[in-house]
């Protein structure tokens, strides 16, 4: 390379001329700014800028890591990858040097400390070049503001599950307990992490669940109407006001079941067509007629709650003997209590080959329960 007619304005001495596309030529990079010689350049010159030390603030309750304002959910046993991704988010390479590669060796000093120990390697003004630098990594471990919530009995509304003129059933308490739980598995899954139950308390009542937003008790309480029938109102209640003077309220989400489940046997108030089997109670209650097998359905007037007395159970009937079918109408079988024979109605579900069949004795006689369920 032949020497130019300048010189090193540090020390004096002639600086080689480069060619137009070199590095020093370009007005983009620092070195463009004073074109030094290689002596004072590399005197001055630093690859790779570090910090003295990176710290990474974990959750040590959930075991999320905290970036900028942010609570991160990860899955690892341990932070190394994490401490790696935060190394490299601090580090700092010279805008000189290309081709430039590094590798890292981690060193788990103890629990909460890691060694990083960045090996670089890179080439500037045709030079290859190479620097070692090691940075302390602090996991730091405090607690995410989920869990502080949650540590707090924090939640922003209530869904209480209550039944008209009844108590919910255990079946009844048990799926909305995992209504609850897959409505936050799912709000989880998209990224939530204010998505949690506080509390989950049996009641004389029903059930009472706690949950960390609004949004999560709406999603609950619309769910159990699908699946069960009834109806949901809400309610506000002021509870306090934020940092920034804001009210906040807490909501209830009052879900009231049917009075009759699926199951249930009543006699209709004003009704001379005999008992119902309740087949399901969304929308208008439905069911089967046992003395004859057809279908009913309550007015839109009376909905899941006409007026009505309960016989009993479908698990209250007993199965009996068939003592003869004597036409379409009517059957004769054993009373399971005096073993006396009956003739009952016969609904159009009863099979005339049959030898046994279930019946229910109540107050309003002795009926033929469907076995198709």
């Amino acid at each position: 390379m032949s020497e130019s007619r300048a010189f090193c304005p540090r020390c004096g001495d002639p600086v080689p001329e480069r060619p137009p596309d070199s590095e020093a030529t370009d007005p983009l990079r620092p070195s463009a700014a004073v074109d030094l010689c290689e002596a004072c350049y590399f005197e001055d010159f630093e690859f790779v800028d570090a910090p003295d030390e990176v710290t990474v603030s974990v959750c040590s309750r959930c075991g999320a890591v905290r970036k900028g304002e942010r609570w991160v959910d990860v899955d690892a046993a341990d932070y190394t990858d994490v401490a790696i991704d935060a190394v490299s988010e601090a580090l700092g390479v010279h805008v000189d040097v290309d081709d430039v590669a590094w590798q890292v060796e981690p060193e788990h000093v103890d629990q909460n400390t890691i060694r990083m120990h960045c090996h670089f390697t890179g080439v500037v003004r045709d030079e290859p070049v190479a620097e070692s630098v090691v940075v302390p990594v602090t996991i730091a471990r405090g607690t995410c503001r989920r869990c502080g919530r949650i540590a707090g009995d924090y939640y922003a509304s209530v869904v209480q599950l209550r039944a008209e003129d009844r108590t919910p059933t255990a079946e009844e308490i048990e799926r909305t307990k995992e209504i609850s739980n897959e409505v936050v598995a799912e709000m989880e899954a998209t990224g939530d992490r204010n998505a949690f139950v506080t509390e989950m308390g049996a009641v004389d009542a029903g059930l009472n669940v706690k949950v960390s937003t609004t949004k999560i008790g709406t999603k609950i309480a619309n769910k159990v109407r699908e699946e069960f029938g009834g109806t949901v109102t809400d309610s506000e209640t002021l509870v306090t006001e934020d940092e920034d003077g804001n009210e906040v309220y807490r909501v209830t989400f009052a879900v009231r079941l049917p009075p009759y489940t699926p199951g249930d046997v009543i006699d209709l108030d004003g009704d001379d067509d005999g008992p119902v089997l309740v087949r399901s109670a969304r929308g208008n209650l439905k069911g089967v007629r046992l003395r004859t097998g057809e279908r009913y359905e309550a007015s839109h007037e009376d909905g899941v709650s006409p007026d009505a007395r309960r016989l009993g159970t479908r698990e209250d009937g007993v199965e009996t003997t068939v003592v003869t079918v004597e036409d379409e109408r009517a059957i004769q079988v054993l009373d399971p209590e005096t073993y006396e024979a009956k003739t009952i109605a016969r609904p159009n579900y009863v099979d005339p080959e049959a030898e046994t069949v279930p019946v229910l004795k109540s107050r309003a006689g002795l009926h033929v329960l469907p076995t198709d369920e």
